[in-house]
């Protein structure tokens, strides 16, 4: 059998860096019972909503606690709404040990999309947030019956008709409806805290942008309340608030 001179073929793999794409959990609670119901009510309706994503766990706001995230529950838990949890931030060290014990990987250095609403913030200034969508956006011309859901993933998101109630709209952009909005608008569904949504008569069940959402258990102001409006969020000293604004 002939063998070839050390050096003589190519190399068979190569190492290289590169950039992958993620969303990130900034887990609040060690309460999962809690969390699961929070995702169920957040992300029931939408089971494809992320669709294989990347996620990093970021244990920042439970580094102060004693208390370890319960892996074995939280981890399939994520997997259920189609999330890939690959690595985790953050924690103290008896949490990091439970976690890559678990098969985490340690990525201390991952920069989430607003580093300053992290209880421990980088001391190197974040470059501004692009927008995270490049395509044309998604336009819709007839009404969204209840049931129905429309996502612009990785662009904006434009309704020529109404949304009623029980039908639902995503974007990872702004969300536009030249109608009636009386179902549900969840826009920066990505993390863009900067998304907006508009519509020219706001009657939503929910609207949400980046995660901070309010339903209609809290009337909207009479200002806003079917009449032409915006949603935008509003960093403030405990995190983002949601802001409804008359359009004149």
């Amino acid at each position: 059998m002939s063998s070839a001179a050390p050096g003589a073929t190519a190399p068979l793999f190569e190492i290289k860096s590169a950039q992958l794409p993620l969303v990130a959990l900034l887990l609040k609670s060690t309460h999962l019972n809690d969390v699961a119901k929070e995702l169920q009510q957040r992300y029931g309706d939408s089971p494809d909503f992320f669709a294989g994503d990347p996620l990093l766990i970021d244990l920042s706001h439970l580094s102060e606690s004693e208390e370890v995230p319960e892996w074995s529950y939280l981890l399939p838990l994520l997997r259920r709404y189609h999330l890939v949890p690959v690595a985790v931030k953050g924690g103290n060290p008896k949490q990091m040990r439970a976690a890559l014990h678990a098969g985490l990987a340690q990525a201390d250095e991952a920069i989430l999309g607003r580093p300053e609403a992290v209880s421990q913030p980088t001391p190197v200034a974040p470059a501004p947030e692009p927008e995270p969508h490049l395509l044309p956006a998604l336009i819709v011309d007839k009404p969204l019956r209840s049931g129905q859901q429309v996502y612009a993933r990785g662009r904006d998101l434009v309704v020529l008709a109404a949304v009623n109630p029980g039908a639902e709209v995503i974007a990872d952009g702004h969300i536009h409806v030249f109608a009636p909005l009386r179902g549900k608008a969840i826009a920066g569904a990505r993390g863009y805290a900067d998304a907006r949504i508009f519509a020219t008569s706001l009657e939503a069940e929910l609207v949400s942008i980046a995660g901070v959402y309010r339903t209609s258990d809290k009337p909207l102001p009479v200002n806003v309340q079917g009449k032409p409006a915006q949603v935008r969020l509003q960093d403030g000293p405990d995190g983002g608030r949601l802001v409804l604004e008359p359009i004149i």
